[in-house]
Parts: C-alpha cells; sequence; structure tokens
C-alpha cells in the first residue's frame, strides 16, 4: 500500500497534468502575468457554474473577507457575528477592520453556526452575520436569512470550504449579499499557491467590490474610494481553469470515499459519530470529521504509529485563543466540546478503497 496523504495533491495534477503545463505555459509565452486575459476568463467560468452574476477574483479568501467588509460599509465599532468554531480567518479580518467580532456558538450536529445563539447576540451596533460553511456543507441560511432580513442585517457566507455545496438547491455564495471563497491548494478547488474569489448578484456590490480589490480604482490612476491591492495571479487563474473542469468529478470522489467511510464505520456508534448530513444541504467533504467520544488525541497517536494522518480542525475555539480573549469572557460549551472530540481523517479526490479500509481497520484496532 502506498503510503496515505491526508490530502493527495501530486495524484490530482499527474492526472491533468497536459492541460496544466499547457495552461501554465501559455501564461508564460503571453507575459500577461498580472490581469492576463485568462483571469476574466476563469471568473466567468467560475461564475457560470456556481451561478452567480458576478464573480471577482482575488489574492487569497481572507482578503476576500475584507473586500466584503469594506464594500459593505461596515464602519469601526460595528458588531459582526461569527461562530466561536471556524479557522482564524474569518475573525482575524473583523478585528483588523475595527469592527467587533461577537462570538457565537455552534450546532453540535452540523459544527455550523447556530442560529438562535445568532439572534440572541443582536443589538443595536450589529452590522452583519458571516456564517462559515464548515466542512462542506452549509449552515442553515433559510433561518439565518430570516433573521437578517427582521433586522436589516448583512450575510456574508465564508465557502473556503464549500465550494459546490447547495442549500435547498441554491449553490453556496449565493445566499447572502456576498460569497467568499478561497483557492488554498488543498481546497476542493485549489490553486498552486494563494487565491480567491468573492461572488455576489448585486451589480453595484459587484462594481464596488471589483474598484476595491484593484485600489480604489474606477479607471486606472482614478481613485474613488480607498481600496487594497488583490488580485489573483493570472498564472493561478490559468491553473484554476484548467481544475474547474474536473471540480464535479472531484466533489463526486469525495461523496464516494465518505459513503465507503460511513459504512466501514457505522458499527462504531457510541465510540464515535460519524458526519451529519443536514436535510437541507449537499456536503461536498472538504473535510471527512467525526466525532470521539473519549480518547480523541491518543486515537490520533494511534493513527500516526500507523501512518495515518490526521488533523484536528481546529483544537481551540477563537474566543479562547490568546487574541480574542479580549472581546468576550462567555463560555461556548458546544464549541469548547467540539475541540475535545473532532478528528478529520484522509480525504481527497484520489483516495483509494483500500486506503479507507485501512484507515477504518485501524480504528476499530484501537477500540478493541
Amino acid at each position: 500500500m502506498s503510503k496515505i496523504q491526508m490530502v493527495d495533491l501530486k495524484s490530482q495534477y499527474q492526472d491533468i497534468k497536459p492541460e496544466i503545463d499547457q495552461a501554465i505555459q501559455n501564461v508564460i509565452d503571453s507575459s500577461a502575468f498580472i490581469n492576463g486575459g485568462v483571469v476574466k476568463e476563469f471568473a466567468s467560468n467560475l461564475a457560470a457554474w456556481n451561478q452567480t452574476k458576478y464573480v471577482v477574483p482575488c489574492a487569497n479568501g481572507t482578503d476576500g473577507l475584507q473586500i466584503a467588509m469594506m464594500a459593505l460599509n461596515l464602519n469601526p465599532g460595528d458588531e459582526v457575528i461569527v461562530p466561536a468554531f471556524t479557522y482564524i480567518a474569518t475573525v482575524e479580518i473583523i478585528a483588523l477592520l475595527g469592527l467587533t467580532p461577537v462570538f457565537v456558538d455552534v450546532d453540535p450536529k452540523t459544527f455550523n453556526i447556530d442560529p438562535s445563539d445568532v439572534e440572541k447576540k443582536i443589538n443595536a451596533k450589529t452590522r452583519a452575520i458571516v456564517p462559515v460553511h464548515l466542512y462542506g456543507q452549509c449552515a442553515e441560511m433559510g433561518l439565518l436569512s430570516a433573521i437578517a432580513k427582521k433586522h436589516e442585517l448583512f450575510i456574508i457566507e465564508d465557502f473556503a470550504q464549500a465550494i459546490g455545496s447547495e442549500y435547498k438547491g441554491t449553490r453556496a455564495g449565493n445566499i447572502g449579499d456576498i460569497g467568499v471563497t478561497s483557492f488554498f491548494p488543498s481546497k476542493n478547488l485549489g490553486c498552486f499557491g494563494d487565491g480567491g474569489a468573492i461572488f455576489t448578484n448585486d451589480e453595484d456590490l459587484a462594481s464596488k467590490i471589483q474598484m476595491i480589490a484593484n485600489h480604489g480604482q474606477s479607471k486606472k490612476y482614478y481613485h474613488d474610494s480607498i481600496g487594497v491591492n488583490s488580485r489573483l495571479d493570472t498564472l493561478q487563474a490559468a491553473i484554476l481553469n484548467e481544475k474547474l473542469k474536473h471540480l464535479d468529478e472531484y466533489i463526486k470522489n469525495r461523496r464516494s470515499a465518505a459513503k465507503q467511510y460511513d459504512e466501514l464505520l457505522k458499527n462504531l456508534t457510541g465510540k464515535l459519530e460519524i458526519p451529519y448530513r443536514s436535510a437541507n444541504t449537499t456536503h461536498v467533504f472538504h473535510q471527512y470529521t467525526i466525532k470521539i467520544t473519549s480518547g480523541r488525541d491518543r486515537l490520533k497517536n494511534f493513527l500516526s504509529e500507523k501512518g495515518i494522518p490526521s488533523m484536528i480542525y481546529y483544537p481551540l475555539p477563537i474566543p479562547k485563543q490568546k487574541a480574542y480573549q479580549k472581546y468576550t469572557s462567555d463560555s461556548f460549551p458546544v464549541s469548547e466540546k467540539l475541540s475535545n472530540q473532532v478528528i478529520s481523517l484522509p480525504m481527497h479526490t484520489h483516495l483509494t478503497s483500500s486506503d479507507i479500509a485501512f484507515v477504518c481497520e485501524s480504528i476499530y484496532s484501537f477500540y478493541k
């Protein structure tokens, strides 16, 4: 058996190597390394694939969140509601812009932001909600949209882990005012470096986002607003344009791997929980994350000794991180419990049946 990878980017590349290599060579031959034609082509293709009117590529997902908040005119002191259990980038930008992150707990089954806790935290300073579609399935956007409408709040979807997921038939990134994704290499649609994109169906917002991402320029050397310099490199756009053609297949492969994991682990009820699927959303399995009743860290070490990688996303809720403790002294019981229970198993587009079987056999042997 070949060495099991947590993420296997090399095999994915080898499958489409001629197309990727040619796309890279075409950019080099054109020498249009910044804002080359393929950047607009990719943006158009991605918009069509995601059924979104406007897509603005940017340098990375974190930049995308910043540009989204700037485009919505969020100002220092405004409060933005975010889940306590997520990656740091979602909250980092809120703090950097002088906004106030307001943390809420998450649902113990889906790991996504808990709408009932959201409503409890809304006050006169609240301006926006940032649901994170964690691990590959959408948050409960119907309830969140109703809350946002009731209180006149913006919604920025962070769907960096859930591109292709659908909530009641609508693609992630299309439900809120703005959607933001990342093309970090390990993402379901990943480039060979950093990259991101901002999605909206609002023409005025799209124009504003485009302007902010390009130094606030309305046209070259004319700056109508304060902006940033956040571009998707032409080389990365060319790579993504080729990989986008295979994204449906990649998602299918991940779902197939998840189904096999489910089947092989189902008899360990009481010791672990396989990923819960909400009836309202499809799952694209950026991660296959299980919950361990007890002994999570011992299991991680046991798997490592057998050559099986795993990851803990995330070992400490953001409100408990040193840099963010100043924002709240509240407790977040679900997030805190999940941080001690979750473990993500190998998941990628080229995971073999024998790999999955070995991982699951090893988990069974841990519990013997």
